[in-house]
Protein backbone atom coordinates (compact mmCIF):
# COMPACT_ATOMS: atom_id res chain seq x y z
CA UNK A 1 0.00 0.00 0.00
CA UNK A 2 1.40 3.38 -1.01
CA UNK A 3 -0.79 5.49 1.28
CA UNK A 4 -0.06 5.48 5.01
CA UNK A 5 -2.53 3.17 6.76
CA UNK A 6 -4.44 4.93 9.54
CA UNK A 7 -6.82 2.13 10.52
CA UNK A 8 -8.06 -1.33 9.67
CA UNK A 9 -11.45 -2.03 8.14
CA UNK A 10 -14.02 -4.81 7.91
CA UNK A 11 -15.89 -5.29 4.62
CA UNK A 12 -19.58 -6.27 4.67
CA UNK A 13 -21.39 -7.42 1.55
CA UNK A 14 -24.82 -8.74 0.67
CA UNK A 15 -28.47 -8.34 1.53
CA UNK A 16 -31.27 -10.43 2.91
CA UNK A 17 -35.05 -10.16 3.10
CA UNK A 18 -36.63 -9.32 6.46
CA UNK A 19 -39.96 -10.60 7.85
CA UNK A 20 -41.92 -7.95 5.90
CA UNK A 21 -40.26 -8.71 2.57
CA UNK A 22 -38.00 -5.65 2.63
CA UNK A 23 -34.36 -5.83 1.60
CA UNK A 24 -31.92 -5.40 4.50
CA UNK A 25 -28.13 -5.37 4.68
CA UNK A 26 -26.38 -8.36 6.20
CA UNK A 27 -23.80 -7.93 8.91
CA UNK A 28 -21.69 -10.86 7.75
CA UNK A 29 -18.06 -9.81 7.29
CA UNK A 30 -16.45 -10.74 3.97
CA UNK A 31 -12.96 -9.52 4.96
CA UNK A 32 -11.52 -8.23 8.24
CA UNK A 33 -8.31 -6.50 9.26
CA UNK A 34 -7.64 -4.76 5.92
CA UNK A 35 -5.17 -1.90 6.37
CA UNK A 36 -6.66 1.33 5.01
CA UNK A 37 -6.32 5.08 5.06
CA UNK A 38 -9.58 6.97 5.68
CA UNK A 39 -9.82 10.75 5.49
CA UNK A 40 -12.96 12.81 6.00
CA UNK A 41 -13.05 16.21 4.38
CA UNK A 42 -15.49 19.05 3.88
CA UNK A 43 -16.04 21.38 0.96
CA UNK A 44 -17.99 24.62 0.58
CA UNK A 45 -20.46 24.20 -2.29
CA UNK A 46 -22.69 26.68 -4.12
CA UNK A 47 -24.86 26.38 -7.23
CA UNK A 48 -26.17 28.93 -9.70
CA UNK A 49 -29.71 28.25 -8.51
CA UNK A 50 -28.84 28.67 -4.84
CA UNK A 51 -25.79 30.85 -4.16
CA UNK A 52 -26.02 30.20 -0.42
CA UNK A 53 -22.88 28.24 0.53
CA UNK A 54 -23.37 24.79 2.01
CA UNK A 55 -20.80 22.57 3.68
CA UNK A 56 -20.65 19.07 2.20
CA UNK A 57 -18.75 16.36 4.07
CA UNK A 58 -17.31 13.35 2.29
CA UNK A 59 -14.84 10.57 2.97
CA UNK A 60 -12.18 8.91 0.87
CA UNK A 61 -10.29 5.72 1.63
CA UNK A 62 -7.27 4.06 0.08
CA UNK A 63 -6.54 0.33 0.25
CA UNK A 64 -3.94 -1.92 -1.34
CA UNK A 65 -4.35 -2.65 -5.06
CA UNK A 66 -6.20 -5.91 -5.67
CA UNK A 67 -8.28 -5.73 -2.48
CA UNK A 68 -11.71 -7.33 -2.97
CA UNK A 69 -13.99 -4.29 -2.48
CA UNK A 70 -16.80 -3.32 -4.84
CA UNK A 71 -19.43 -0.59 -5.17
CA UNK A 72 -22.22 -0.84 -2.58
CA UNK A 73 -20.09 -2.81 -0.11
CA UNK A 74 -20.11 -1.45 3.42
CA UNK A 75 -16.95 -0.94 5.43
CA UNK A 76 -16.54 -0.43 9.16
CA UNK A 77 -13.58 1.48 10.54
CA UNK A 78 -12.34 -0.87 13.25
CA UNK A 79 -10.70 2.02 15.14
CA UNK A 80 -13.71 4.38 15.36
CA UNK A 81 -16.64 2.06 14.62
CA UNK A 82 -17.91 4.34 11.81
CA UNK A 83 -19.71 2.58 8.94
CA UNK A 84 -19.50 3.77 5.34
CA UNK A 85 -21.07 2.72 2.02
CA UNK A 86 -18.63 2.41 -0.87
CA UNK A 87 -20.04 4.60 -3.65
CA UNK A 88 -17.20 4.20 -6.16
CA UNK A 89 -13.95 2.27 -6.54
CA UNK A 90 -11.20 3.65 -8.77
CA UNK A 91 -7.46 3.43 -9.32
CA UNK A 92 -4.82 5.41 -11.16
CA UNK A 93 -2.86 3.64 -13.87
CA UNK A 94 0.87 3.44 -13.30
CA UNK A 95 3.42 1.57 -15.41
CA UNK A 96 5.79 1.38 -12.43
CA UNK A 97 3.75 0.26 -9.43
CA UNK A 98 0.27 -1.09 -8.68
CA UNK A 99 -1.55 2.00 -7.41
CA UNK A 100 -3.82 1.89 -4.37
CA UNK A 101 -7.57 1.60 -4.83
CA UNK A 102 -9.47 4.80 -4.04
CA UNK A 103 -12.85 4.33 -2.36
CA UNK A 104 -15.37 7.18 -2.39
CA UNK A 105 -17.42 6.73 0.77
CA UNK A 106 -20.67 7.95 2.30
CA UNK A 107 -20.89 7.71 6.09
CA UNK A 108 -23.98 5.93 7.42
CA UNK A 109 -23.28 5.97 11.18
Amino acid sequence: MLAVGTTTITVYRGTTTDAWGDEADTDTPVHTGIVASITEQSRRVTTRDDPTPRIVRYAVSRVTAGTDITDQDRIRDERTGAVYIVEAVSSMNSPVVAADLRLDLRRTT
